[in-house]
């Protein structure tokens, strides 16, 4: 029984006492020769130990973590206490549309997005609609008005501009490909910001205009109220508020202006592009799949996530020869949003032409 008592204590300290490889590897690392580590080593191990996979054996009062470990070449076995959280169900994280019980609204096509709005661009014909007049966070949809105020503001486009830490999300914390420090001109952070949908690109575009970051928005919501966006509401450039929010139809209203500008229709069009990022080039591709497909011809998009929005789309496409105007937002599933476009697309192939009767 003594034995046996040291021999655990033996093992339990060995648990906790870094191996002498480990001590090599780390100071090889700082430019220390192996043989000087080696000598450097405090003590040599009397024996090895070779530890099992472990195994967890919990009860109703607490949790142990079983090692099986292998001394002098026998199997030893020590119990680790291990503090577990209280288990607790996972919190379903819902959007706004589905707090509101849109989830709850069917719809012939059996759409994914709680909310669609499809309009004929040519007469402004609502051809379907799904709870179109609710105001729901927009994120990055966000990003083609900030297109629209950077484009009309008519900056220079050649200005080279430099990403600080101002544009770093401090809200939600997403991660940027595009660092602290890179410089690039105003028409690739717009092209980036509309095509891949660049936070701190966007961040970058009203930090510098007229009046800052206060001054875009504030030119945002007026251009807003200028449209008839009568249920929109920004904060910021980028979207990643949950703040921004918009009506389905106000959105509609936005693609058809947003669409008579030629940078915004190739801007977020493209399906992909470098960029010079003043030290690197910088590949992006766009965020919607669609543009690069064949069957479709899509003129302006826009697509948006965040959790309180769901994942969104706006575009302009032309059908059968019909230009029109979708919206999706809310939509529940990485690609939903796109195959609610195609379950719209086919939809509408199977409507009477426009011109006859």
């Amino acid at each position: 029984m003594y034995k046996f008592v040291l021999g655990a204590i033996a093992s339990l300290l060995f648990a906790f006492t870094p191996p002498v490889e480990a001590k090599v590897k780390a100071k090889a690392k700082a430019g220390v020769s192996a043989g000087k580590i080696k000598k450097q080593a405090v003590g040599k191990p009397r024996f090895k130990r070779r530890e099992i996979a472990p195994r967890v054996v919990a009860d109703s009062r607490n949790t142990m973590v079983r090692r099986t470990v292998m001394v002098r070449g026998k199997r030893k076995v020590v119990y680790q206490r291990v503090i577990i959280a209280a288990s607790m169900p996972e919190r379903v994280r819902q959007s706004a549309g589905d707090r509101a019980g849109l989830n709850q609204t069917s719809d012939p096509l059996d759409l994914k997005s709680n909310v669609a709005f499809v309009l004929d661009q040519n007469n402004a014909e609502v051809l379907f609609e799904k709870n179109a007049n609710i105001a729901l966070p927009i994120a990055s949809i966000t990003k083609l008005m900030t297109g629209l105020i950077v484009v009309e503001a008519q900056q220079d486009m050649g200005e080279v501009l430099t990403i600080t830490e101002d544009d770093v999300d401090h809200e939600k914390f997403t991660s940027s490909r595009l660092r602290v420090g890179s410089r690039m001109t105003r028409a690739n952070l717009l092209h980036i910001s509309l095509m891949s949908s660049e936070n701190r690109a966007a961040a970058a575009l009203a930090r510098n205009y007229p009046g800052g970051v206060a001054g875009f928005v504030e030119a945002m919501n007026a251009k807003a109220r200028q449209l008839g966006m009568n249920d929109t509401r920004y904060v910021d450039s980028s979207g990643l508020s949950s703040r921004n929010v918009a009506s389905a139809r106000d959105l509609a209203k936005l693609a058809m202006f947003a669409y008579n500008q030629p940078l915004l229709r190739q801007y977020s069009t493209d399906p992909k592009s470098t960029v010079d990022a003043g030290d690197r080039l910088m590949h992006y591709n766009n965020t919607n799949y669609l543009v690069a497909m064949p069957d479709w011809d899509i003129g302006l998009q826009k697509t948006g996530f965040i959790n309180e929005a769901g994942r969104c789309l706006v575009m302009q496409t032309v059908i059968q020869g019909r230009a029109v105007i979708m919206v999706f937002l809310d939509s529940k599933g990485k690609q939903s949003r796109t195959a609610d476009a195609g379950r719209m697309r086919r939809w509408l192939e199977g409507l009477r032409p426009p011109g006859l009767s």
